[in-house]
C-alpha cells in the first residue's frame, strides 16, 4: 500500500507520502489570529465614539458573544455523531465552508490551521485573501503560495465553528484527490480536537464529538494512556519498540493524517535500527522534491497491555527535512492510521489523554504492503481512471511489463468504472502468489497482462 504523507507541521496523508512545512506560514497565522481577536475586542463596546459625545445620538453596536467565536455544538447539544468515509485509510468528513455545498475534508491531528486545498472555493464563496504566504516544503524546489482569508464559518454535522481564518493553497501542488480517489477540498485538525472529546470510532465509521466537561472515563472504555501537546500535535511517549528482546521507549507522534502504521526517523540519536531486509522506496514527493527512503518490518510494538507485531514501517532518509527549523530528534516518528484503525480511539486535549479501545476483528488482521510494486493515481472527472505512476524495480508489476504512463481499465474482469482506488489497494495487498489480471490501455494500445503478488517486504 503506498503512502501519501503531506506535512504541514504534521500533517501526514496516505497514499503516497507528501511533506511540507507549515513553518512558512506560521507567524503569519498567528499575527491573523491577533488581529481578529482586536477586531473582536474593538466590536464588543457597547456605544461608539459618538455615543459617547452625544446623548442625542446613541448608536448601540451588536456586541459578539464568545457563543459567536469557535467551535460548538448547536442547539446546546452535549454530544454529536458524524459519518465519515474511512477512504485510503484516511478520515474524510463532511463540511460546509460558508454557503458551500458539503466538501471533503481530511480530518489530521497535525494541522493547526485549517486548510483550503481547493482554489476553486475562495472564488465560489466569493472571499478574498487578505495576504500572500509562502510555504516551506521539504526536498528540493521553491517553496509554494498560499492565501489567508479570514472569518468563515465551518460546519460539520451539528458542529459549527465561526470567524474561522483559512490557509488557502492556490495551486493543486498536492493532488489529494488523485491519491483519495475522491475529491478532496482541504484539511481540518487542531480546532476540533483542542475543543471537543473527539472519539473515532473505526467500526462504525463515525466521529464522535463531546464538550470535553461531558465526557467522563470509563474503563469499559478501553485502556487509557498519557499525552502531551506540543505545537498543537498529540505526542504519545508510553509506547516501546521491541527488537531481539530489547524494549526501545519511543516518543511519537499520533497523526489520524498518516495511512501509514508508522514512520520511525531512524538517526544516529534515536538508535533506532534498520531492519536487515528493507525495500528503497521513494516514500512520496514533497512540495520541494522527491522524499526517499527505505520500507522494512519491526518486530513488534508494545504500548500498554497492546503487543501489535510484525508491522510494516517506513524509514524516511533524514536528507528528506531539508526545512529550516525543523529537528526531528525531537521525536522518534509517528504513528498512522494503519495502526490506529485497529481500535476506538479517543483524543482528549483537555485532560491529556487518549483511549484505545481494540476492534477485536481488526487486531486480527496482519499489516500488509502492497504486493504489487505498482503505484496508481485516481483521474477523470470521476476518478475512476487508474494511470500507472511508477512501477518499483524487479516487482511482479515490472515483470507484467506495466509502464509509467499506462492505464488499467479492467482488474481481474472488473471496468475500473466499477472499481475505486482504495479496492484496488486492498486486492494488492491480500493473497502472495495471487495472479491479479490487468487490461491495460497504452497509447491506442490495448493489451492483456497478469501481475502475481509477492511479498516485497
Amino acid at each position: 500500500m503506498k503512502l501519501l504523507w503531506l506535512k504541514i507541521m504534521a500533517l501526514t496523508i496516505f497514499p503516497l507520502v507528501v511533506y511540507c512545512s507549515k513553518q512558512g506560514i506560521q507567524p503569519e497565522d498567528q499575527r491573523t489570529n491577533l488581529e481578529t481577536k482586536q477586531r473582536l475586542g474593538s466590536e464588543r463596546q457597547i456605544y461608539s465614539t459618538k455615543e459617547k459625545n452625544s446623548t442625542q445620538e446613541k448608536v448601540k453596536l451588536k456586541a459578539v458573544s464568545d457563543e459567536k467565536f469557535g467551535f460548538q455544538l448547536i442547539k446546546k447539544r452535549k454530544i454529536t455523531r458524524i459519518p465519515f468515509e474511512f477512504q485510503a485509510n484516511l478520515v474524510i468528513v463532511p463540511v460546509k465552508v460558508n454557503n458551500s455545498d458539503t466538501l471533503r475534508f481530511i480530518l489530521d491531528t497535525g494541522v493547526s490551521s485549517i486548510i483550503l486545498t481547493d482554489a476553486n472555493i475562495v472564488k465560489q464563496q466569493h472571499m478574498k485573501f487578505i495576504r500572500n504566504v509562502s510555504i516551506a516544503g521539504v526536498g528540493e524546489g521553491n517553496n509554494i503560495e498560499a492565501g489567508i482569508v479570514l472569518e468563515n464559518t465551518i460546519t460539520m454535522g451539528d458542529m459549527i465553528g465561526y470567524r474561522q481564518n483559512l490557509v488557502v493553497i492556490k495551486d493543486d501542488v498536492l493532488k489529494l484527490s488523485e491519491f483519495v480517489g475522491r475529491p478532496i477540498h482541504g484539511i481540518i485538525g487542531y480546532e476540533i480536537f483542542n475543543r471537543f472529546a473527539v472519539t473515532i470510532d473505526f467500526s462504525t465509521n463515525e466521529l464522535i464529538l463531546q464538550n470535553p466537561e461531558s465526557y467522563k472515563y470509563k474503563p469499559n472504555k478501553g485502556e487509557r494512556f498519557p499525552i502531551t501537546i506540543e505545537e498543537n500535535k498529540p505526542y504519545l511517549s508510553t509506547i516501546e519498540l521491541v527488537n531481539d528482546n530489547q524494549n526501545l521507549p519511543l516518543k511519537v507522534i499520533l497523526d489520524t493524517g498518516a495511512g501509514h502504521a508508522i514512520s520511525l526517523d531512524a538517526n544516529q540519536k534515536n538508535s533506532i535500527p534498520m531492519p536487515e531486509k528493507i525495500v528503497k522506496a521513494q516514500l512520496g514527493r514533497g512540495l520541494s522534491g522527491i522524499i526517499n527512503g527505505n520500507l522494512g518490518r519491526i518486530p513488534m510494538l508494545k504500548i500498554g497491555k497492546f503487543e501489535i507485531k510484525n508491522l510494516v514501517a517506513s524509514f524516511p532518509d533524514s536528507a528528506s527535512y531539508r526545512i529550516r527549523g525543523i529537528d526531528i530528534t525531537e521525536r522518534q516518528g509517528n504513528i498512522g492510521c494503519e495502526f490506529l484503525r485497529r481500535f476506538k480511539v479517543t483524543f482528549n486535549y483537555r485532560d491529556q489523554y487518549i483511549v484505545l479501545k481494540p476492534i477485536n476483528r481488526r487486531m486480527k488482521e496482519p499489516f500488509e504492503h502492497n504486493m504489487s510494486g505498482i503505484e496508481l493515481m485516481a483521474r477523470g472527472e470521476d476518478y475512476h481512471e487508474f494511470m500507472v505512476d511508477r512501477v518499483i524495480e524487479n516487482s511482479p508489476a515490472e515483470l507484467a511489463g506495466l509502464q509509467q504512463g499506462d492505464r488499467v481499465i479492467f482488474i481481474n474482469n472488473k471496468s475500473s468504472k466499477d472499481v475505486t482506488i482504495s479496492e484496488i489497494y486492498k486486492i494488492f495487498q491480500k493473497g502472495e502468489g495471487k495472479p491479479i489480471n490487468l487490461m491495460v490501455k497504452r497509447g491506442n494500445e490495448i493489451f492483456f497482462t497478469t501481475v502475481n503478488l509477492r511479498r516485497l517486504i
